[in-house]
C-alpha cells in the first residue's frame, strides 16, 4: 500500500513509507556532587526490556512535543527532579542494535545541579536514586541499553567544560570553600590536586573567587572553619585550572 503525503512544500508523489521507520527517545544525564564524590541520577526500570536494571531517565518523544519538552517531561515524570532550565543537548546515539524493541535514535541531555532535591520514582521507573559515577562506569553497576557509554560521554563533556567553560561553580552553592571547589575538579578529572597550588591559582588574580567575610560551619574534627567565597566574573571566560597531563597533579592556567 502506498501512502502519499500532500501539502505546502511537499514534493509531488512523496511517499513516507518508502523510508524505514524509527523511533526517537531522549535520555537525561543529571550530575551532582555528594560527599565529595560525583554522582549520577539513575532510575531502575520497571518494565521490559532490561526490567530491574538501572538506566538514566528518559523515554520516547511524543509526536506533538519538541525534544526539549520531551526531556523535561521524562525527567520530571521518572524522578520528580526539576532541572529543566539547565538541560543542554550533548550527543545523539543511533546504533540500530542499541534497543532490542526497534530501531531507536536517542538524543542525550546533560545538566549539572548543585542540589537535586527530593527524588521520587514515577511512570515506568520502579526506583530512582543518586549513584556514584564510579559505580556506574567501573562495571559494579551494569546499565541498560548503551547508557554506560552515554554517561561516559557526559563525564568527558564535563571534564572539558571544567577548563573551557568554567562549569565547576555549577556544582557548588552560591558560597563555597576552596576545598569544596577543589573536590569538584578531583571528582570529575579523577586526579589529586595539591591544595596549596589550587588555592594559589584561585587567588592569583582578581575575579576568580571573592571572599564573603564569612566562614563555613565548624567541622566535626574541630579547627578553624574554612573561609567562604563566591564566584567572580572570570568564570565567564573558562576556569583557572587546566586538565592535568599524565604525571602531573595540576598546572596553572596560562
Amino acid at each position: 500500500m502506498t501512502t502519499k503525503t500532500s501539502g505546502p512544500g511537499v514534493p509531488a508523489n512523496y511517499d513516507p513509507l518508502q523510508f524505514p521507520a524509527f523511533a526517537v527517545t531522549v535520555d537525561v544525564v543529571i550530575l551532582t556532587m555528594s560527599d565529595s564524590r560525583l554522582h549520577v541520577l539513575l532510575v531502575r526500570r520497571g518494565v521490559p526490556p532490561f526490567e530491574g536494571m538501572w538506566a538514566i531517565p528518559g523515554g520516547f518523544k511524543r509526536p506533538t512535543e519538541t525534544l526539549d519538552e520531551a526531556a523535561k517531561r521524562e525527567l520530571s515524570e521518572e524522578t520528580g527532579v526539576d532541572g529543566t532550565t539547565l538541560l543542554t543537548q550533548f550527543g545523539a546515539y543511533g546504533d540500530p542494535r542499541r534497543d532490542p524493541r526497534m530501531n531507536v535514535v536517542t538524543v542525550a541531555y546533560l545538566a549539572v545541579l548543585r542540589e537535586v532535591g527530593a527524588i521520587a520514582a514515577g511512570t515506568d521507573a520502579a526506583d530512582a536514586a543518586l549513584v556514584p559515577v564510579s559505580d556506574a562506569l567501573n562495571g559494579k553497576l551494569e546499565l541498560a541499553f548503551d547508557h554506560g557509554r552515554i554517561v561516559r560521554d557526559a563525564i568527558e563533556r564535563v571534564r572539558v567544560d571544567l577548563e573551557l567553560r568554567g562549569i565547576a561553580t555549577a556544582f557548588v552553592g552560591p558560597t563555597f570553600t576552596l576545598a569544596e571547589l577543589r573536590a569538584v575538579y578531583e571528582a570529575v578529572w579523577g586526579v589529586h590536586l595539591d591544595s596549596a597550588n589550587f588555592r594559589r591559582s584561585l587567588l592569583s588574580e582578581d575575579g576568580w573567587v571573592i571572599p564573603t567575610g564569612r566562614r563555613a560551619r565548624p567541622g566535626s574534627t574541630g579547627g578553624k572553619p574554612a573561609e567562604l567565597y563566591r564566584a567572580g566574573r572570570m568564570w565567564r571566560h573558562g576556569g583557572p585550572i587546566r586538565y592535568p597531563q599524565p604525571n602531573e597533579t595540576r598546572k596553572e592556567r596560562p
